[in-house]
């Protein structure tokens, strides 16, 4: 059931591409966002709840799953899409992330990373061996080279070594990576260093990997920066495979970087803000604490056709989260989750007519409003 991916159209203004690829009988179009089920679940929703939604592929996190519940109990499960009971596809991570999240620079060596497990204080040690083995044994459609997430801002130096560490990385997962219906990714790292960039992914093409991520990405940067890290690495990889940028949410970075050539995207932020009261809406972020909403008796946004807003006003939602009720965190995430697809849908549409620049500068003013710069 290995995905194939065609590029169905590119633009003529800029860099966004149209694709396409088929699993389970269904066809999925790209450019796509991805939920995030870190645990194996998208938090608070069911997979039923997903597919209404009308999400694609969804993310499980290798990390936490090798913790609890353990890859070999997912294994016997028959795999994540059974343990979880998602017959969508499925994208695994590859750890690489919490390098930068939970580990200290000592702890970062050739053979792989040292790690404190989050949850008891055990020492583990992953390495890009280890994190193949168990995406493997996950069982997830697309597996994530390890690498090493560069923080930011990093010496040209750092960046340089770490760079040449990830190359070597992804070779070694490569070469143990035995799976015949999975598609194995590499990730571009490089930092904001075009040269880098490039190195990484001329090298990473070379060993002629199933897709491309580009890693390294909102970890604290500005947005220009972060545009212009996508900009060096999608230039030089291939046109015939997916791009995924990796941890990228905010809707504007979806627009901008779908003209910047990228396919696939992934963040935890829809369900995150959902369960702080926050919601997307076309006129930007609300939050549904605010006194004003106490009496609002509309939808969260009025032409939105999600479950939600179909269902429910402001003020029904405002007093479950102030009730702290999981209910309202469910409603918002609904919400949330729709408008980042229906943004691609949109992104699509205007993909075909080749207005996607129209469409942004459009979706700036009613987001963010006139004078908006990027920051």
């Amino acid at each position: 059931m290995k995905l194939e991916y065609t590029l169905k159209q590119k633009s003529n203004k800029n860099n966004a591409r149209l694709g396409e690829f088929t699993y389970n009988g269904k066809t999925y179009e790209t450019p796509m966002f991805m939920p995030v089920g870190t645990n194996a679940t998208v938090k608070t929703l069911a997979p039923e709840e997903l597919k209404e939604i009308g999400a694609g592929i969804i993310l499980s996190n290798t990390y936490h799953l090798w913790l609890r519940p353990g890859e070999d109990i997912v294994k016997k499960a028959g795999g994540l899409h059974k343990f979880m009971n998602y017959d969508g596809p499925i994208l695994t991570d590859s750890g690489g992330f919490q390098v930068f999240s939970l580990a200290r620079p000592k702890d970062i060596t050739e053979d792989g990373v040292h790690f404190k497990n989050h949850l008891n204080g055990d020492s583990l040690f992953l390495t890009p061996e280890k994190s193949i083995d168990i995406q493997m044994k996950l069982g997830s459609d697309i597996v994530m080279s390890f690498d090493e997430c560069i923080k930011w801002p990093s010496s040209y130096d750092y960046v340089k070594q770490s760079v040449e560490r990830t190359l070597r990385w992804a070779k070694r997962g490569k070469d143990i990576f035995t799976s015949t219906d999975q598609m194995l990714f590499g990730i571009v790292q490089g930092g904001e260093y075009e040269d880098l960039r490039r190195r990484c992914a001329e090298k990473l093409v070379e060993m002629n990997f199933d897709g491309y991520s580009v890693g390294g990405t909102s970890v604290g940067e500005d947005k220009k920066t972060m545009y212009k890290m996508v900009e060096y690495s999608t230039k030089h990889l291939p046109e015939n495979k997916l791009r995924y940028l990796m941890g990228v949410g905010d809707p504007i970075d979806l627009i901008e970087n779908v003209m910047r050539g990228i396919d696939l995207f992934d963040c935890v932020s829809p369900t995150r803000l959902a369960r702080h009261g926050h919601a997307y809406t076309k006129y930007g972020k609300i939050n549904i604490k605010n006194n004003k909403y106490k009496e609002d008796f509309t939808p969260v946004e009025d032409k939105c056709n999600c479950y939600a807003c179909r269902n429910y006003t402001k003020a029904y939602i405002r007093h479950l989260i102030t009730a702290n009720e999981t209910f309202g965190a469910r409603l918002l995430s609904i919400h949330n989750i729709s408008f980042l697809i229906n943004l691609m849908k949109e992104i699509r549409e205007n993909i075909k007519t080749d207005t996607l620049e129209e469409f942004r500068d459009e979706f700036i003013l009613n987001y963010y409003g006139e004078g908006y710069e990027y920051k």
